[in-house]
């Protein structure tokens, strides 16, 4: 493996070397039509092969999975028994046999889908094409419409590891029989078999209702009304017999407001008017536990549940059936201190609790795993309680804690599979080898009583997994930022690989310039604590010359901004920033996820920080070991979160960020939606929420800033951005501002405002006027 990689990154150099350094400025149409090929919307038409996702057979070690190749797409099947690795059927004759029985023609490498199942004992496939279900039969390779919906599984974009599933309205019971429905504001199912339909609640109004969430307004604005179709919240026993859903209470729940300026008919602007609680507001909507007998129609009111529901959708509360009698719920309470594993009886509507973890600080929901097995007797539970997010084992019946799985100074970041059978687990974790990037995922396996610990995938790199249903194989996806994705067939009992499935077919990005970013690990502020990022430089670099630095950010707590993959890398905007001639970073400083609760904690109720005197000493560190890199012109940007981070860091360091782009940002956390607040900075609301909002320091502006926002941002509203501007025309401070018709919160895909972010951070960090009028043509959807 270490000489696979050593060549993979020789060829890079190699490749690089022969890119002729431009004689140009900086900033140079050239620049811009090469930063609009790499931006990551466009850059997937350059790649193939990053990643694999394998879908299992019967429950076994066989699979088949959609390969998307320079020539098209092709479905491969692996038969790890018999050592096989071949096409899954015969793509040439599916495609004549479609293209007789569509009256239209089909090429092998253009199959109008992207995924199938086999039937009839592997002899045929069934897939969904046109609208139509078929059934192709594998011996004579006739297809044709299928009388039953054999539905194939969820389509997903491989490419990417994406899973996009039907949205669907209704919700079919486990034997099929039956399908839940909500209509003008009541819950019914009906009956498959004979299409009967019985109306289960008769006193649902518009702001009392049942069974649907709390609409967002980005479905209004879809719909065009303020009355949406919404699919129906019914989590069905596993024999069917009873289902669990919530009546959503918003009469007295606080309101908030989009308009839609040009709406696609008319001239007159329209008004959205949605639910949108705020950080220590007492007036939200409220969801009611309910369960209903579907053999009676009884209904059984679970008692106390009447949780706050703090954002859109439905309760954070993973309703989970253990068996046709009892279900669990996990509940936070408001300010996500402590969280309570909750036990209801179906019969009897009553709540046992199970296990409650509290916290100092706030016990992270992106983090907690729970896993139920043995028919629910046992399960698994992830903390931080020891200084660590490691797995416990526990008792359903009365909670009681068997063994704490694991533990040391890692971070385990999944739970991948429970083998009851060998009573093994499987789980992904960071840090636990050294002279690593502790963001590194690896997957171990371990007993149930924490011994027998063993690493399955030994390479210093980054992998995502997944494993046969048999515990007997696992597909592995592994790279580095700076290393081609390479997948891989191993064995579960020794993480021996078995065979050689896919390695990324990069050349085209190679063939265009591409240079690789680089990670690098530098000293946060405390001289002391190791924090970790990625470099990134232009293709036509040269290191004689002087570049500005651009700061790419994004500090929220919940998450990591420096990518630990190849894959995730190409999905970022910091390539294509650094081809109009600056060096960008990503860096994660203290505060950020996936390290120690010590680490972690340093941003709670701290949010104005940042971690960003961690990212000036690192770019210091940076600068030392490249001088190419000019300190003199560091600009900032980021998006929402990372919005609120570039416009604080301009505001609380402006001799160091000298240009900002803030896109989307939640400036001032009263503001801003109650969940994400609430849990980073504590509840009820008080005096450190006025000392961390942006609008505290604004008139501390030094520099160029750049604000943005989409005018219906269903996510942070766009009235964070005018309170803003408010305080700085106060200020008398000059600024750039566009507001984005008929735009949501994600700006990134918008050719407008990537031009102009680029254009901003040219014109002030280069000093030169970018080519005028430059057009990016519209990213691939």
């Amino acid at each position: 493996m270490k000489s696979r990689l050593i060549t993979s990154v020789s060829l890079v150099c190699l490749l690089l070397t022969a890119i002729p350094v431009s004689s140009h400025g900086q900033g140079t149409l050239e620049d811009y039509e090469r930063a609009e090929k790499f931006h990551q919307f466009n850059i997937r038409e350059l790649v193939f092969k990053l990643q694999l996702r394998p879908h299992w057979i019967n429950e076994g070690a066989r699979f088949w999975y959609r390969n998307d190749t320079r020539e098209g797409k092709e479905f491969m099947l692996v038969d790890p028994g018999a050592g096989v690795r071949a096409l899954a059927f015969d793509h040439a004759k599916v495609a004549e046999a479609l293209s007789k029985a569509l009256g239209k023609q089909i090429e092998a490498g253009k199959l109008p889908f992207d995924t199938f199942m086999f039937i009839e004992k592997n002899k045929a496939i069934a897939f969904e094409a046109e609208g139509k279900f078929w059934r192709c039969d594998l011996s004579t390779y006739e297809c044709r419409q299928s009388e039953g919906a054999v539905r194939p599984p969820e389509s997903d974009d491989m490419r990417w590891g994406m899973a996009w599933p039907d949205i669907r309205m209704d919700s079919p019971s486990p034997d099929g029989r039956w399908v839940a429905f909500a209509r003008d504001y009541n819950l019914f199912v009906k009956s498959v078999d004979s299409g009967d339909e019985v109306q289960l609640t008769f006193d649902g109004t518009e702001d009392y209702y049942y069974s649907v969430e709390v609409p967002s307004p980005r479905t209004m604005v879809q719909q065009g009304t303020e009355k949406v179709e919404l699919p129906v919240i019914a989590y069905w026993s596993p024999d069917s017999k009873r289902l669990f859903t919530f009546r959503m209470d918003v009469r007295g729940a606080a309101k908030m407001y989009l308009v839609q300026a040009v709406p696609p008919e008319g001239v007159r602007p329209k008004l959205f008017t949605f639910a949108y609680p705020l950080p220590g507001e007492i007036n939200v909507p409220y969801a009611e536990g309910i369960i209903f007998e579907l053999d009676t129609g009884k209904r059984i009111d679970v008692k106390d549940l009447k949780h706050p529901l703090l954002y859109y959708g439905q309760p954070w509360l993973r309703p989970q059936w253990l068996d046709g009698r009892h279900m669990t719920i996990v509940a936070f309470e408001r300010g996500w201190r402590t969280v309570r594993l909750s036990e209801v009886n179906a019969e009897t509507g009553e709540i046992s609790e199970i296990l409650v973890e509290k916290g100092k600080t706030v016990v992270e929901p992106y983090t907690l795993m729970t896993k139920f097995f043995n028919d629910g007797s046992e399960f698994l539970w992830t903390s931080q309680r020891d200084g660590w997010h490691h797995i416990y084992h526990y008792e359903t019946a009365g909670g009681k804690l068997v063994k704490q799985m694991t533990e040391g100074e890692y971070f385990v970041h999944s739970i991948d599979a429970v083998d009851e059978e060998n009573r093994q687990v499987y789980f992904s974790a960071g840090g636990r080898e050294k002279d690593r990037d502790p963001y590194l995922r690896h997957l171990y396996r371990v007993n149930l009583d924490g011994s027998g610990l063993t690493l399955l995938t030994p390479e210093a790199a980054d992998h995502s997994v997944f494993i046969s249903p048999d515990f007997s194989h696992f597909v592995d996806t592994y790279s580095l930022v700076n290393t081609v994705p390479r997948s891989v067939l191993r064995s579960c009992a020794d993480g021996k690989t078995i065979m050689e499935l896919e390695e990324a077919d990069i050349e085209n990005l190679l063939a265009a310039g591409w240079r690789m970013p680089e990670p690098f690990k530098v000293k946060a502020r405390d001289g002391k604590t190791d924090i970790y990022g990625v470099i990134y430089r232009p293709a036509n670099f040269d290191p004689a010359k002087k570049y500005p630095v651009i700061d790419n950010i994004y500090t929220g707590p919940h998450h990591v901004m420096a990518p630990k993959s190849f894959t995730v890398m190409l999905s970022r905007p910091a390539q294509s920033a650094a081809e109009l001639g600056f060096i960008v970073i990503n860096i994660d400083g203290l505060g950020t996820a996936k390290r120690s609760k010590e680490f972690h904690d340093f941003s709670y109720m701290n949010l104005a920080d940042g971690g960003i005197p961690d990212h000036i000493a690192g770019m210091k560190q940076l600068a030392e070991k490249y001088p190419y890199m000019d300190l003199d012109r560091v600009g900032v940007f980021g998006f929402s979160a990372g919005g609120y981070d570039s416009a604080h860091a301009i505001f609380a360091h402006p001799d160091f960020y000298k240009v900002a782009v803030a896109a989307s940002g939640n400036y001032d956390h009263r503001m801003d939606k109650a969940t994400w607040n609430e849990m980073w900075m504590d509840y009820p609301v008080r005096q450190h929420y006025i000392e961390q909002s942006c609008l505290t320091i604004a008139h501390q502006l030094k520099g160029k800033l750049f604000l943005a926002h989409g005018e219906l941002d269903e996510n942070v509203n766009p009235y964070n951005t005018i309170r803003l501007v408010d305080k700085l025309i106060q200020a008398n401070k000059d600024f750039d501002l566009l507001i984005v018709p008929n735009k949501h919160h994600y700006l990134g895909d918008h050719p407008y405002f990537v031009r102009k972010r680029w254009d901003f951070f040219v014109r002030h960090l280069h000093g030169v006027e970018p080519p005028q009028g430059y057009r990016i043509k519209e990213f691939e959807r």
